[in-house]
């Protein structure tokens, strides 16, 4: 190994360090409530899902308790963003659906991201911006699959 790609080994196993933090504070940023913050991460686990989803799948997914994820729906159910059906693959099963006021939310809620990641990036080049969006798009993807493959690989 060079002593230039040494020199460089401690900065990359920092900034692989501070990924963690980061995204502990990306989460944070926007939208600004904390009511806000559980909706979207329900309305988009929801509407992400490759399948049917239930209250307990939703849990598994937040990684949250039981009843920490019914009470969360139990919310989004008042505020009309939600509804509870029949599973049409086991009718004894409830599954979650986002309303039409739940979509409505999920793209408000996209647009103060969108707007708040144009403020806080407003110094970076049009190209890091992009760059940016499609890596943490492509990073979300693979957390996706890989938080369902520990999943399935539990049952």
């Amino acid at each position: 190994m060079s002593s230039a790609s040494f020199s460089e080994r401690p900065s990359d196993d920092l900034a692989l360090d501070q990924i963690g933090p980061a995204l502990s504070r990306l989460r944070r940023r926007a939208p600004a409530s904390s009511k806000d913050l559980s909706r979207n991460l329900v309305l988009n686990v929801i509407a992400d899902a490759p399948g049917e989803m239930t209250v307990g799948g939703l849990a598994a997914e937040m990684g949250v308790a039981q009843p920490v994820a019914s009470r969360t729906v139990a919310a989004c159910i008042a505020d009309g963003l939600l509804r509870r059906t029949a599973s049409q693959s086991d009718g004894r099963r409830t599954v979650l659906e986002l309303t039409e006021h739940g979509e409505a939310e999920r793209n408000r809620f996209a647009a103060e991201q969108r707007k708040a990641f144009e403020e806080i990036t407003a110094t970076w080049s049009r190209e890091e911006r992009i760059q940016f969006a499609r890596l943490l798009a492509r990073y979300g993807a693979d957390a996706t699959s890989w938080s369902r493959r520990r999943v399935a690989d539990r049952d």
